[in-house]
């Protein structure tokens, strides 16, 4: 337990902006986070000092006196901290550019792209070098600190993260699964404060397993609903679950990417109006976001200071003030879920108070969801395989096990759009992994 009611939280790639500040309006949400100390560091100075000024206006809205920092230096940001939260993208919006309008070239269809398909894989190949760099560092500066990662692709770093710099408090941390439930309960008209519920299985691919108002088994009004709603029954994970039993815990656009069945047809992105390239337009709006709050700040006009119900805040409020809550979180498997790799990283509830983060086991999800767990765990674990082994071959091999490369591509043309990729990204990846090959 932190028992400091001053802790060092120190924010890795903070010049995201928008994101830093949910965050911080969280934190200093409770009274005994307001004289946290925060420690801001990124590499871009423009984006560090927007950042520094919005934690000050968030700071004074919500009557916080935090000691805050901004660090150019990663080493001396971490220093000395207790909780480190890492939310940053290697590459920025040119780099997702390149992971859908290279891909696209190829005839491959995404929406995300950022946890497997082409694009996470090469997010992932190009953000392992920060991870481990990373890691050395808080193995060093900050030993005890607590890592709590958003980056994605959230199953690879976690995995990465384990097996290349041996730190064990770390938790990959995704919105999803609370999401997914607030949204499905406001569906089946009951208050989203009032709903029981379990779900695990891995990020962006997670099942709810219950789902319960006052006892009530809430599948049944659902099932009425998608019964009388065809446009409902429009939706990717709408689909998925009336095929597979289990309600899938992120979105459709997310979830069409992580099967072979809906992308490569266009009869299927029709009817399920799937969005290529979503993504691209998200980037875009999140860069204006970025400049309208800049603008405000650097103008002394006030910007809205919101919460956003991350779980960051609440794990650290549990660890410096004992108070429990549980939380879902994505970590190294080690028997948590009974018929998934035990080396993959996984998403299951998480009790958290001043001992710190427990998983839960959850013993074995039903034989369906595994095999499509599996399948996805597969190929993240064949990307972590190509960053430790230095092997550019387990790249091309991570893109054929792809459900939805697999499906559009024959194996000759995955190894070519994987040297597209390589060209593409270039000194973004580790030295080993940017060798062309032709088979």
């Amino acid at each position: 337990m932190t028992t400091s009611t001053t802790p060092k939280i120190t924010f890795i790639g903070a010049g995201s902006v928008v994101f830093t500040q949910g965050l911080l309006a969280d934190l200093f949400a409770f009274p005994e986070l307001r004289q946290a100390r925060i420690a801001l560091h990124d590499i871009d100075p423009e984006r560090l000092e927007t950042a520094v000024l919005a934690a000050r206006h968030i700071a004074q809205v919500l009557g916080a006196t935090p000691h805050i920092t901004a660090h150019a230096d990663r080493r001396a940001a971490l220093t000395g901290a207790d909780f480190v939260i890492n939310s940053v993208q290697i590459g920025m919006g040119e780099a997702t550019r390149t992971d859908f309008e290279v891909p696209a070239r190829f005839g491959v269809r995404q929406t995300i792209g950022d946890t497997l398909g082409i694009g996470g894989i090469f997010r992932g190949l190009r953000t392992f070098p920060l991870l481990k760099a990373l890691g050395e560092d808080i193995a060093e500066v900050c030993p005890q600190a607590w890592l709590l990662n958003y980056t994605n692709p959230m199953a690879m770093n976690v995995q990465y993260l384990a097996e290349a710099t041996g730190l064990t408090r770390v938790v990959g941390l995704c919105h999803s699964v609370h999401w997914t439930m607030h949204g499905l309960a406001e569906l089946v008209g009951v208050p989203p404060a009032e709903v029981t519920y379990r779900a695990a299985g891995v990020n962006h691919q997670a099942w709810v397993l219950e789902f319960r108002h006052d006892g009530e088994d809430m599948y049944p009004r659902l099932d009425a609903l998608i019964e009388k709603d065809p446009q409902l029954r429009r939706r990717t994970r709408v689909d998925m679950y009336r095929r597979l039993g289990y309600y899938p815990t992120e979105t459709s656009e997310h979830s069409s990417e992580y099967v072979p069945w809906y992308l490569h047809h266009d009869s299927e992105v029709e009817r399920l109006r799937l969005p290529i390239g979503a993504y691209l337009e998200i980037v875009e709006e999140n860069v204006a976001e970025y400049e309208r709050s800049r603008e405000a700040l650097t103008a002394g006009r006030p910007l809205d200071v919101e919460g956003t119900m991350e779980y960051a805040p609440q794990i650290i409020h549990s660890i410096v003030t004992g108070t429990p809550r549980t939380v879902y979180g994505n970590v190294p498997n080690h028997g948590l879920i009974d018929n998934l790799p035990a080396h993959g990283a996984v998403e299951v509830p998480c009790l958290v108070d001043g001992s710190g983060l427990q998983p839960t086991r959850q013993g074995a999800l039903p034989p369906q969801l595994a095999a499509l767990n599996r399948t996805y765990l597969s190929t993240t674990d064949l990307v972590v395989r190509a960053a430790l082994e230095d092997d550019p071959v387990r790249v091309r091999q991570a893109a054929m096990t792809d459900p939805a490369t697999a499906a559009t591509l024959p194996p000759g043309r995955i190894w070519e759009l994987c040297d597209a990729m390589v060209q593409a990204h270039g000194d973004r990846l580790q030295p080993g992994l940017r060798t062309l090959l032709e088979v």
